[in-house]
């Protein structure tokens, strides 16, 4: 073994516990980028693979209705390699378990099995018949919710007749992986359940014969999506189409797109912020090490070494750290991966979820890891290779100490001894000092990147659902109603209130870009439903034109005062040109607002509507729910009640996770800089101290002066770390951003306070361990004259 080898694992050996806490900060970093990262490579192969077998569409349209032989027309839409018509209908279900009502998709199947777009995966019991017109399969989550078993029936308002639907099998579909009812944010798989019918039994249920409602296009390799899309709904505009979308904006798939953008984003944000962290603090050992062994390399280059060996032998001290970080982070992210799959497949149903960590993630992670040590080392090296042999073998200039500015305006007296030694330390080395607490408020910073986002929840929960929406329950209509309708509400039983609820799906165009979406229609100055702005700030409808939320705006490069093109999908079907009259910046989704008024006369129409939103009396509550199931005008039924279980059973939960894997992380670099920070202030001042203990200072006194140094260092490091968490959280926070949501940039008290508690602990724990040492450090050995 070469000298030099020798010597790297006897300094290796010397600064062992110091090595392990820099590869645990590595670690996390490879921990958290390998977890995020594994995690998005298996729900992408497996949402890959699951809509390749089972033949996931391409474009989807829905309509009034048509006849079959269109089906025929637009198979010849250049682009076009399959067709797929349906009947799908949305009806009120009465579950037994469920006292509100639900509702339920019915989607007609052949009643011989068959591959099919969007084909269904049996779970569990057998297919349907063709001689039973009440056999039905239903989805596994809505059948999960209900503790719903093949042989079951569910009671459904078909065509206001009630129906008993016997299920005879558990299914799942690509198309509802993520399985959320038309108009919520959020799933909620207790009050909305797909069923698969026989399309003879639905189409004659519906008066559907020889037509269809519902249509889905699988292309050909290379085909425009745009092309076809403009094609097929010229084919159906006749018929009352609503318009097609492609499988981007396909609701599930759209969803779960946006999540594994956000799980993607995670794994690449975060694990380098991480390894940043851990660079700083290899950089910050390595220079000490060489500081400290200036003679030493000195001695080895006056023998021959060259500036290339010395270098090569620092690197492979920091290679072996990023080894050690490399090895616990990718096993570590690997068992946490595989848990946070497990738990994804909860919310995303798949036939099949295995949890995949590739050998080229692996390899991508160990890279990293010798990346953060080479690049933690570069300094260290330039040090060693750039100082000269003579002026190495010099000692030190002795130190410069002066009074600090503390003393010189008359403090000087309430200071003991020890106290003023702190200061002066700290003062003699400005740019160390400096360093030691911009490393520890970057742990500091962590532990704020890392819990923030519970305050976000907090602020986009109390927005959406306590000052946004008021509302018990919102109540749609199958079709536009007359005014009166709203009348007829107000008198059901248990309403305290309501106001009128207009939605009229329309397609947005602006140059060259277009969005399907809905316009909501509110009254001026609404009590329950209101448009609310990032700062809680009710927003008036201005009496004409649009209010588009900006994350819309952004996607349309629209801007305020700019005319949009709105092709309104039902009814006449106008193309009307519209102002931007108004942004709102909101939280979730995409959303576009009108004054009810002003929509209806945009529309030539009168006082339509589609729903209407309700205050309830909730003694009388389980009363109405029972009045609202048998009227069959009524389409749906949401509850905020429900929306808020949803809400805590999805997003709360999910981000309640990373926060712990975050915190757990965040207080593994907490530890590791602040211990590294106090062990490598014992070695250089290991002779200083013992020179003090020679001289009559006790123990007590000199762990005093080194951990009051380390003290001052950290009450320091706090504010600072709270500034550069609040920069990371803004990054983190750009970075999340979709279609779906936006986090709020809102970081309350108490997570500067868990932040600051948690440096300091992990403060008080390495002084602790540091003063171990101090107790017994060998005052003979320290003393000895350098060679």
């Amino acid at each position: 073994m070469r000298a030099l080898d020798r010597k790297l694992l006897r300094n290796v050996w010397q600064i062992k516990t110091q090595m392990l806490a820099i590869g645990l900060v590595i670690a996390a970093g490879i921990a958290v980028f390998v977890m995020y990262l594994s995690t998005f490579e298996s729900l992408r192969l497996t949402q890959t693979t699951y809509y390749d077998d089972h033949r996931f569409a391409d474009v989807f349209g829905s309509l009034k209705r048509a006849p079959l032989h269109l089906e025929n027309r637009i198979a010849q839409i250049p682009g076009v390699a399959q067709v797929a018509t349906r009947v799908v209908v949305d009806v009120t279900l009465d579950v037994e378990d469920l006292s509100e009502p639900a509702t339920g998709r019915l989607i007609s199947i052949p009643e011989q099995r068959q591959p099919i777009l969007n084909d269904v995966f049996l779970r569990r019991g057998r297919w349907i018949e063709p001689d039973r017109s009440d056999e039905v399969l239903v989805n596994e989550a809505f059948a999960d919710a209900h503790d719903l078993r093949p042989g079951d029936s569910v009671t459904a308002i078909i065509n206001g007749r009630r129906r008993d639907l016997r299920i005879v099998g558990i299914a799942l579909t690509p198309e509802y992986v993520y399985g959320i009812r038309p108009g919520d944010l959020l799933p909620d798989d207790v009050r909305f359940g797909i069923f698969w019918m026989g399309r003879k039994a639905l189409a004659t249920a519906y008066d559907m014969e020889g037509g269809f409602n519902d249509v889905s296009l699988k292309l050909m390799r290379g085909a425009s999506v745009d092309e076809v899309i403009a094609r097929l709904d010229r084919i159906l505009d006749a018929y009352g189409a609503l318009g097609a979308v492609p499988r981007a904006q396909q609701i599930s798939h759209w969803y779960l797109e946006n999540e594994l953008m956000g799980i993607q984003g995670a794994g690449s944000i975060i694990p380098v912020i991480f390894m940043a962290v851990a660079a700083f603090l290899l950089n910050v050992v390595l220079t000490r090490i060489v500081t400290l062994q200036r003679e030493q390399i000195a001695a080895l280059k006056a023998l021959g070494y060259a500036n290339r060996d010395l270098a090569w032998h620092f690197i492979k001290m920091s290679l072996i750290i990023g080894l050690v970080g490399a090895v616990f982070g990718v096993v570590g992210g690997a068992w946490v991966g595989s848990g946070l799959t497990s738990l994804y497949a909860t919310f995303f149903r798949f036939p099949i979820l295995r949890y995949h960590l590739s050998a080229e993630l692996v390899v991508i992670a160990v890279a990293v890891s010798f990346v953060a040590a080479v690049l933690g080392a570069i300094g260290a090296v330039r040090s060693a290779v750039t100082l000269p042999p003579a002026e190495a073998m010099r000692p030190e200039a002795p130190a410069s100490y002066r009074e600090t500015a503390l003393e010189r305006i008359g403090l000087k007296r309430l200071l003991s001894t020890p106290a003023r030694m702190i200061l002066r330390n700290l003062q003699r080395r400005p740019l160390r000092t400096s360093v030691s607490v911009v490393g520890i408020a970057f742990a500091g910073a962590m532990m704020v990147v890392g819990t923030f986002s519970l305050d976000a929840m907090d602020v986009l929960f109390d927005i959406q659902f306590n000052v946004a929406q008021r509302q018990d329950m919102t109540v749609t209509f199958a079709e536009p109603a007359s005014a009166g309708s709203l009348h007829e509400i107000r008198k059901l039983p248990g309403v305290v209130y309501a106001e009128p609820l207009r939605a009229v799906p329309v397609r947005l165009r602006f140059g060259h870009r277009h969005r399907q979406v809905g316009i909501t229609g509110l009254e001026t100055g609404p009590e329950l439903q209101r448009v609310i702005d990032a700062s809680f700030r009710e927003v008036a409808l201005p009496p004409d034109g649009l209010v588009l939320s900006t994350a819309l705006a952004e996607i349309l490069g629209a801007r305020l005062g700019d005319v949009l093109t709105v092709e309104v999908l039902e009814g006449a079907r106008p193309i009307l040109e519209v102002p931007v009259a108004g942004l709102v910046e909101e939280y979730m989704g995409t959303a576009v607002y009108m004054e009810i008024g002003a929509l209806h006369r945009l529309l030539r129409e009168g006082g339509t509507l589609s729903g209407g939103v309700l205050k309830v009396d909730p003694a009388i509550a389980t009363r109405l729910y029972g009045v609202l199931k048998a009227i069959p005008a009524v389409a749906g039924v949401n509850l905020k009640r429900a929306a808020i279980e949803s809400f805590e059973k999805t997003i709360a939960e999910m981000v309640g996770l990373m926060i712990t894997f975050n915190v757990i992380f965040s207080s593994i670099i907490a530890f590791g800089v602040v211990y590294n920070s106090a062990r490598i202030s014992l070695s250089e001042r290991s002779r200083e101290l013992a020179t003090l203990r020679v001289v009559g200072f006790t123990r007590a006194e000199i762990s005093f002066i080194l951990l009051g140094e380390l003290a001052v260092v950290t009450l320091l490091a706090v504010p600072l770390g709270f500034l550069i968490g609040y920069g990371l959280a803004a990054l983190v926070c750009e970075a999340f951003s979709s279609e779906l949501y936006r986090f709020p940039l809102v970081i309350a008290s108490r997570t500067y306070v868990f932040s600051a508690v948690t440096v300091i602990a992990a403060a008080v724990i390495s002084s602790l361990a540091v003063r171990r040492r101090l107790d017994k450090l060998d005052l003979i050995a320290v003393l000895k004259t350098r060679e």
